[in-house]
């Protein structure tokens, strides 16, 4: 270094020192990435704003745009920005010039349009190369002045690549949605001659920008990798890339239909630098976008938003002050690693942005690296551990469906979409589609096919398998299809160049891979081969010659044909399972897949027992770790259903138990025959009151819940009156009015409101036809008390309570828009905006419900909803609204008791004379509350944790009998468990709370409740409906209920609960946390409990046992909602979620009861009633996580980690931690005679720090999930 350049002053930046050309005025072009991560690490850098706001400033004129080399051009010029590089030069580096010393790091080259595709409507397709660089050149000269100038601070020039003004996966003929303006190949020369031309001219970074079509970016990008590591042989490094997409607008999506998320997945493969959003929106409006793009990104993130939404006339009314404020919550919310603008914004702009946001707050911390498989269509789908198979539909598949095989061949590719729609609606996770025919062009059809599914988000939601025995079959579909793909296949059977040649290909396109166990030796069909094979194309594909992402490695070991008679085949399928396991263990992260149908195919016509094998194989598969397969989604039976004598047989073959399993199944195959059933029905004769007027036959209807002849009835008043609006407003309201006076009067109870609602619904969904065609004569609408909104909140599933509020609130004449469950909060506050609510209703059960709740509620505040909110549901409460929730909102927040008291509610907040007094009368009250409830947290006194824990509940273990060990260590699954034999275990006292109804001491609770004077009668006849639901879902399968238990040796640990893999209790398994009491005790001899106190410390020489159990009634539950909810019938909707509630209560009674008399066993000489039973007079405790004795639901993951819940039975968790379906129970369970139940009550900080440690988490995630138990408040 030279002795004048070692006096630079770096104005206290000597870490920048190395990367600085001060001669050529830039950073050098080799540590260009590494200075970028060192720059962004350490603050947040700064982009350049608007070139085309800056332009216009300028008033240029057609001679601006020619100059003199286009002085004679036959076409009008004006317009074409980037033109300007090459013929006002001096116009284009003054801007440039500006937005550096405004603060900018980098600057766009004035590129945007630099491809022949964009400059074909100009006719300057043959300037593109020296546009380009052209305008590196300009941006330079700048860049080296101000770097000269200051060169502690850098500046970059970011070549800006636009998405053309094409697009690849949408059509401009709306008669053919398979058309394309433009092919992949097209494209893709395109960018890369102009990426060519900012290559030659010395570009820092490559930016692929204003992605509206992620096909368009992914071109891009494979361009710019075909360009650097083939044209140029990999003899330059590859500059940095920045990708930046556009969201069209507030759906949260991109023009071509993708989520951000998808977006990113779509992506990802291109390793970006950085990654973010642009256009389209102001930064208010890209928040939720942003904030969803730095939750998952892995590199680093971005934003240059509008200055705000273009008004009347195209401008930007945002100033620099206002884009300060609008952008700010970026940085708050560490969001940020570099800034900028976009339309509209001027150098002031980008000043502000650095000088108050950019230099003043952290950068953002990328997300770790995902080891997830990620797949996207218009949506992403991350393949989890909880996610224990994927189902990748099988029937678009020529060789799979003879249907789509024929509707491909007669060219009726429109009415193949359906086949595809149908594998969606089944279940099928991923499509596969697969063209290969010898009488088909498979790469037109590929690629019509996939062209055709992109419009239609019904189908394309989900990502696509492209799927062929041809490469360039697959690799067609790749290029017609945004998403992030699966390719099937490749192989090793062309030798290992060719293997290394296409994975390297692929790895460009980005996609996961699908490797057949196949060599130059031919088909893997032994244990010993398929290992050898999949291990040398894993070794090969992993290598630093490919790099291929393990996770996005799909093995398809070949699922043969057994039972052909062949002695030599009936290992076919053991070996395939065996093979899954070996995968497992020895090619991490690697995944598992393979088609069925070759499975069953000597028994082909015999469709039942075909798909009972495929059931069976895939019971077994899976267990081993096959996590992937082609099936047709809707087709496949329970395992547990499967007929016990034929799955002997089955699995005798596919396991290949004995010599005769073939000879057993063939035999059994030969006698198979189809059973037919008839139905009949009886007719009814018709009552006395259908003799009545029509309008009084309606109101009659209406109040009784008949349903038979309410499309007649209607249909009949319909031609009395003039309009049909007449009939809703006429006879239908007044009944329902009538039905709210009975209701609020005491004198109607809610099962019989329902039954209400439901008979106005089918009333209401027969006539809308009729007033849609009457509302291009008349603009009449129907007036309404106002409109709610409800939601339940994200990660919560339950909304029976939501539902019944919702039927009450419209028998009230409220209009309801009930937007289902798991929410998150810019869904909820979208869809009020879209609806114009009046208000907002949020319903939650778990206690992490809470904590969002409080989210939404900041969020209207934030965004300045005017709107009254209600707070319902189990774990709410009027004090938790009041000190948590109502204080973060300035609109009145009301928490509401339950359905009864929602009309009121609604009715006070939206009548213009009482609400004011109302709301006053509420916001003392909360006030008073939030007084009362903060002296008490004064008045309360806690002990430390160290001083609790020297007061423990304490058992005597050594004087005790020796623990009673359980039957097995492990677990055990039920699957179809009789409902039958459930029915006497129900605890029917929650279930008429459910509805609502209470009676009186001593008639208070079931049986009794029947003899109420008032809730009597109605209790008996709910309690009868409920009996003829139970007997027909008994009697149909309408519910399955599931089943797990797990018992494990186990020691206490402190505070904390130890499980063992085995009896030897060398080896931890896993560990319970448990929380103590710390309020402080007035009798010095009380003890402060945890859970851990119950199970035998591990120095004490005692061997004790825990127990843990999962059940579930919920299975098909959704399934029947959604056809009760299509006959408008929520009477029964509520009815089967409240039965399916009970089941899984009284299985949850029924799995303990197991565990104490026959599994474990330490009660084994229990003699109790079922009445006892519920009173809770058995030895031990069976606490859940959330509830008093641990409130902490984080607990549960323990749980479904140690006994693979999700995997063995299905019962999944939500991102909140409730159990889906929603009829579910879980608990931990606790044998010894002394145990009990408690509530841990306030917890102190000190404890609350010393548990997150424990857990290994943070302490506000601990804070967070714990907020209703904290003693001291977290904000």
């Amino acid at each position: 270094m030279s002795e004048a350049k070692s006096k630079v002053d770096f104005k206290g930046h000597e870490w920048v020192r190395k990367y600085v050309d001060l001669e050529a005025g830039r950073v050098k072009p080799d540590l260009v990435e590494e200075y970028l991560h060192e720059l962004f690490k350490k603050r947040i850098a700064v982009l350049d704003g608007a070139m085309g706001t800056m332009i216009q400033g300028y008033k240029l004129e057609e001679q601006d745009f020619r100059g003199e080399r286009f002085k004679e051009h036959k076409h009008p010029l004006k317009g074409n920005n980037d033109i300007l590089v090459l013929t006002r030069p001096d116009v284009i580096s003054a801007i440039h010039e500006k937005y550096y010393r405004a603060g900018a790091d980098i600057c766009e080259t004035n590129t945007f349009n630099g491809t022949s595709i964009a400059q074909s409507d100009y006719h300057m397709e043959p300037i593109v190369y020296d546009l380009n660089v052209e305008a590196v050149k300009v941006a330079r000269k700048a860049a080296s002045k101000l770097t000269k100038e200051q060169p502690w601070k850098p500046r970059l020039i970011a070549g800006a690549i636009g998405p053309t003004n094409k697009t690849l996966s949408m059509s401009p003929d709306v008669e053919d949605p398979s058309y394309r303006a433009v092919t992949w190949q097209e494209v893709v020369k395109a960018y890369k001659e102009q990426i060519r031309g900012l290559h030659d001219g010395g570009v820092d970074i490559i930016m692929v920008e204003t992605v509206f079509d992620t096909l368009n970016a992914k071109a891009a990008c494979f361009a710019l990798d075909e360009f650097y590591e083939d044209d140029l042989k990999g003899k330059f490094k590859r500059p940095p890339l920045i990708i930046s997409g556009t969201i069209t607008d507030l759906s949260g999506r991109t023009f071509s239909g993708q989520t951000i998320e998808a977006f990113y997945t779509s992506m990802a493969h291109t390793k970006p630098f950085c990654v973010g959003l642009n256009c389209a929106l102001g930064a208010k409006d890209m928040r939720p976008h942003i904030a969803a793009l730095s939750n998952i990104a892995e590199c680093y993130v971005h934003a240059y938003p509008n200055a705000g939404l273009p008004n009347a006339m195209g401008g930007y009314d945002e100033d620099d002050k206002d884009m300060v404020e609008s952008c700010r919550d970026f940085f708050e919310s560490k969001f940020m690693n570099m800034i900028g603008g976009c339309c509209g914004t001027s150098p002031a702009h980008i000043k502000a942005l650095a000088d108050d946001l950019a230099a003043k707050y952290p950068p953002r911390i990328p997300q770790p690296k995902c080891t997830n498989m990620r797949l996207s269509g218009l949506e992403m789908y991350e393949k989890t551990e909880n996610i224990p198979f994927v189902n990748l539909g099988e029937r678009c598949n020529i060789a799979g469906s003879r249907r789509f095989k024929r509707l491909i061949m007669n060219k009726k590719y429109e009415d193949a979409l359906a086949v595809a729609l149908d594998q969606v609606e089944n279940g099928a996770q991923v499509l596969d589609i697969n063209m290969d025919d010898g009488l088909l062009d498979g790469v037109a059809a590929m690629q019509k096919f996939l062209k055709l599914i992109v419009p239609d988000p019904a189908i394309s939601k989900v990502p696509i398998m492209v799927d062929s025995s041809k490469f360039h079959i697959c690799e067609a579909g790749l290029q017609v299809v945004q998403g992030k793909c699966i390719f099937n296949s490749i192989s090793l059977k062309t030798g290992e160049k060719k293997f290394i040649e296409q994975a390297k290909l692929l790895k460009r396109y980005g996609c996961a891979v699908v490797v057949m166990a196949f060599d130059e030796q031919g088909q893997a069909a032994t244990f010993h081969d398929k290992t050898r094979i999949c291990k040398r194309a894993y070794d090969l594909l992993t290598s630093e010659k490919i790099n291929f992402p393990p996770w996005d490695i799909i093995f398809d070991p070949n699922i043969l044909t057994i039972a052909t008679g062949m002695k030599e085949h009936n290992t076919y399928a053991v070996d395939f399972i065996k093979t899954c396991k070996w995968i497992r263990t020895n090619l991490p992260h690697a995944h598992i897949s393979g088609g069925l149908s070759n499975l069953s195919f000597s028994f082909r016509g015999l469709g039942l027992l075909r798909e009972s094998m495929h059931a069976a194989f895939l019971y077994h598969a899976i267990r081993e770790g096959m996590d992937m397969g082609i099936v047709n989604a809707g087709a496949l039976p329970l395992y547990s259903d499967i007929e016990p004598k034929l799955l002997k047989l089955l699995e005798d073959a596919i396991l290949n138990r004995h010599d005769e399993a073939t000879d057993n199944l063939l035999e059994f195959a030969e006698k198979e025959k189809e059973n037919k059933n008839n139905k009949g029905g009886k007719k009814k004769a018709a009552a006395e009151w259908r003799k009545l007027s029509v309008e009084d036959r309606l109101t009659h209807a209406l109040i009784k819940g008949i349903v038979k002849h309410i499309e007649g009835d209607t249909e009949e008043c319909r031609l009395k009156v003039d309009k049909p609006l007449e009939v809703i407003e006429g006879p239908l309201m007044r009944g329902m009015s009538k039905v709210g006076d009975l209701f609020g009067a005491g004198k109607m109870f809610l099962p019989q409101v329902i039954k209400s609602a439901r008979v106005m619904k089918k009333a209401v969904a027969y006539l809308i036809p009729f007033m849609e065609d009457d509302k291009k004569n008349s603009g009449k609408s129907s007036s309404s008390a106002g409109t709610v909104l409800l939601a339940t909140v994200k990660g919560d599933v339950h909304d029976i309570g939501k539902n019944i509020v919702g039927v009450v609130l419209a028998c009230n004449n409220f209009k309801v828009v009930d937007i289902g469950v798991m929410c998150p909060l810019d869904k909820i506050l979208k869809e009020a905006e879209k609806c114009k609510a009046d208000i907002i209703g949020l319903s939650g059960l778990i206690t992490p419900s809470l904590d969002e709740m409080v989210d939404v509620a900041k969020e209207m505040n934030k965004r300045g909803f005017q709107v009254p909110l209600l707070i319902g549901g189990a774990t709410t409460s009027r004090m938790h609204t009041a000190v948590k929730i109502s204080p973060k909102y300035k609109c009145p927040t009301v928490h509401v008791l339950d359905a009864s008291r929602a009309v009121v509610v609604c009715s006070n907040l939206l009548d213009a004379k009482q609400k004011e007094d109302y709301v006053e009368d509420i916001r003392e009250l909360y006030s008073d509350m939030r007084e009362e409830y903060f002296e008490g947290l004064s008045d309360v006194k806690y002990a430390t944790i160290q001083e609790a824990r020297q007061r423990p509940f304490v058992i005597k273990f050594s004087q005790q009998p020796a623990p009673v060990k359980p039957k097995f260590l492990g677990t055990k699954v039920y699957k179809n468990f009789d409902l039958k034999s459930l029915v006497e275990y129900i605890d029917w006292n929650p279930f008429f709370q459910t509805w609502q109804l209470r009676g009186k001491y001593p008639n208070r609770n079931y049986p009794k409740i029947f003899n109420d004077a008032s809730a009597g009668k109605e209790a008996k006849r709910v309690h009868t409906d409920a009996m003829k639901m139970i007997d027909d879902i008994i009697k149909n399968k309408t519910l399955e209920c599931r089943m797990i238990v797990g018992m494990y040796a186990a020691n206490s640990d402190g505070d904390d609960i130890i499980c063992y893999s085995d009896d030897d209790r060398k080896t931890e398994l896993c560990r319970f946390h448990t929380l103590r009491q710390q309020a402080l005790k007035e009798d010095r001899d009380d003890p402060y409990m945890a859970m851990s106190d119950f199970i035998a410390p591990k120095g004490v020489g005692v061997k004790d046992y825990i127990g843990a159990f999962a059940v579930s009634a919920g299975f098909g539950c959704k399934k029947a909602v959604e056809k009760f909810e299509s006959e408008h019938d929520d009477y029964k909707v509520i009815m089967i979620k409240a039965i399916a509630d009970r089941f899984a209560e009284a299985a949850a009674e029924k799995m303990h009861e197991m565990m104490r008399t026959d599994l474990w066993g330490y009660a084994k000489d229990e003699k109790m009633t079922v009445s006892d039973m519920l009173r809770v007079k058995y030895q031990g405790i069976r606490p859940a996580p959330g509830y008093p004795s641990q409130p902490d639901h984080t607990e549960k993951l323990t749980m479904w980690n140690v006994m693979d819940v999700e995997k063995q039975i299905g019962i999944r968790l939500s991102e909140s931690l409730a159990m889906m379906p929603a009829a579910s129970v879980s608990a931990v369970c606790f044998a010894n005679p002394d145990s009990k139940y408690f509530a841990t009550g306030k917890l102190c900080k000190d404890q609350i720090e010393d548990y997150a440690g424990r857990k290994k988490m943070e302490v506000k995630s601990v804070e967070k999930w714990l907020t209703a138990d904290l003693s001291y408040d977290r904000d």
